[in-house]
């Protein structure tokens, strides 16, 4: 009687290499199915280069960024720079000089 694990003379077919492509396939999944959910979470929407992320969102940050990729000027950045230590520096959070 001929079995697939005999195959012809008695040793394993062809079919024996679709054992690792199987393998390979379910680990490739895996790791395809992480990247898509358990990890993209992790870093959150808003990683990568180029990209504020979660801490550098506050306004003087986002002023310091434009400012060092050439979006304003040394003038444009101090003028907001003051107006933002109005709102948002000392003086806005306890209302004292």
């Amino acid at each position: 009687m001929q079995t697939p694990a005999h195959f012809g003379d008695g040793g394993p077919g062809p079919w024996i290499l679709l054992f690792p492509l199987i393998w390979a396939l379910v680990i490739g999944g895996g790791i395809a199915l992480l990247r898509r959910t358990v990890w993209r979470g992790r870093r959150g929407p808003g990683h990568g280069f180029g990209r504020l992320t979660g801490a550098d969102n506050s306004p003087l940050a986002v002023l310091g960024h434009r400012f060092a990729s050439g979006e304003i000027d040394e003038d444009e950045y101090w003028r907001r720079l003051s107006v933002l230590d109005e709102e948002f520096g000392r003086h806005g959070k306890d209302g004292a000089a």
